[in-house]
């Protein structure tokens, strides 16, 4: 009876209700948590602003502008007939100016387009996220339901022990069994029962580490996985995926981005050997308002006369237009350097590109043979524990009968185990290559 309750304690932290969650509700709470998805949603947001004619220059530019003042003039000239001044001018000048650049060796065109492949490349690195979020999050989530599996595989064997103590306690009643047997049945039962709790702790660290990648703000959240490990190995076509990761391989599609953004650096570097054409015109008006008062000396004899000055307003009104052209003649050959700097630019996007593609390709082959291996791996695994099974079950018979003793008993019911553990990792490992897989041929999300 004893054992008895120590089984409901060890099952009693899986009867508490608990949240559903499949692999696909699991994939995209990841994908609305995750922080780095939030980032690259806001560069993508960025980048759709800066995509703009107006940043680009392509239209006129118009500025207004009022410059109010207030001067003092205190003038003394003895030599002049106004000899004596103090005035105080009070002004205000309105203008407008208008630029409008009409050629610039088509720097505004490739300007603009350099924009648009940087929302490309934004949008780029949001979906890099995306992927590996979810690759984590499938990752993790495999991971759990091994562990949970873990658990059910240690729950029967602990019940086969279970039932083993009470077979040799049965016996030793009927006198044809002794302590010995007992003993043995009650601490391979013991055992099987640390097993079970560390396996429990194990499910628990497992389901917590999924709700870490998921983003969950609360670690220690109950949840049931409602999906299932089982699946059947797909086949896979070695030249199909080649083409695929070529075509949809995200990190070669950003890369591809990054190449024709250097070409764009080139071109616009280039530009600088183009002469900058531009419409110029402006339109300006003054109002001045002088006050103060004048003395006029008119030598010999005159009595000198001051006089206030009526202030009247003075008013001037300026119009212009004209096309203006620039060109740069020289400046000690840095020009020409910075083509020659953003050609090699241009040249090591183009390496870089043929690098990493070379290098997913030996990645690709490579997790395709593994994943080859493992569904062979993993159809042998089903072949051990169908023959595990029914060796334990013939051997329950022999022990029962006395062909066997406990010590072969046990041996055999390790076996048990041990093949179940491997076919639990072979299906783990296999979906994991799978899920590499499907990320390297931009298939993950879909």
């Amino acid at each position: 009876m004893k054992y008895f309750f120590f089984l409901l304690m060890i099952s009693a932290g899986l009867t508490a209700q608990e949240l559903p969650l499949s692999l696909s509700d699991a994939v995209q709470r990841g994908l609305e948590n995750n922080y780095q998805i939030r980032i690259a949603t806001n560069e993508v947001a960025v980048s759709e602003a800066q995509d703009s004619w107006a940043l680009a220059g392509k239209y006129p530019t118009i500025n207004l502008s009022v410059s109010p003042g207030l001067s003092y003039r205190d003038n003394t000239n003895p030599a002049s007939i106004v000899s004596q001044s103090n005035t105080t001018t009070y002004s205000v000048a309105p203008a407008a100016n208008f630029n409008w650049t009409l050629f610039n060796g088509h720097r505004v065109e490739l300007t603009k387009e350099q924009s648009a492949r940087r929302v490309d490349l934004t949008e780029g690195q949001l979906m890099l996220a995306v992927e590996n979020t979810s690759q984590n999050v499938i990752r993790a989530y495999y991971n759990a339901l091994v562990q949970r599996e873990r658990i059910e595989v240690l729950q029967d064997v602990l019940d086969l022990s279970r039932d083993q103590i009470d077979y040799q306690d049965l016996r030793r009643e009927y006198g044809q069994g002794g302590s010995f047997a007992s003993l043995q049945a009650r601490d391979a039962y013991l055992n099987d029962s640390t097993n079970l709790l560390t396996q429990q702790v194990s499910y628990k660290n497992a389901v917590r580490s999924l709700l870490q990648v998921m983003g969950e703000s609360d670690p220690e959240l109950d949840v049931r996985l409602t999906d299932q490990l089982d699946f059947l190995p797909a086949p896979y076509d070695r030249t199909a995926l080649t083409q695929q990761l070529l075509a949809n391989n995200r990190s070669l599609q950003n890369l591809l981005i990054n190449r024709d953004l250097a070409n764009y650096n080139t071109k616009l570097a280039e530009t600088a050997n183009a002469p900058n054409i531009a419409l110029n015109a402006g339109l300006s008006y003054s109002f001045d308002v002088q006050t103060g008062t004048q003395t006029f000396d008119f030598g010999g004899d005159q009595p000198t006369r001051e006089q206030e000055l009526p202030g009247v307003a003075a008013r001037t009104f300026l119009g212009n237009v004209g096309i203006g052209v620039n060109y740069l003649l020289y400046d000690g050959g840095a020009r020409k350097r910075r083509i020659e700097i953003a050609q090699l630019q241009e040249i090591n996007a183009q390496l870089n590109y043929e690098a990493n593609k070379q290098d997913l390709q030996i990645l690709l082959n490579n997790t395709l043979a593994t994943y080859d291996n493992q569904a062979e791996l993993l159809s042998l695994t089903d072949a051990r524990i169908e023959n595990a099974a029914s060796n334990l079950e013939i051997a329950r018979e022999r022990l029962s009968g006395g062909v066997i003793n406990s010590f072969d008993y046990r041996q055999i019911q390790l076996n048990y185990l041990d093949a179940t553990f491997q076919r639990l990792n072979a299906l783990l490992n296999l979906k994991t290559t799978e899920t590499e897989l499907l990320r390297l041929t931009g298939q993950i999300v879909r």
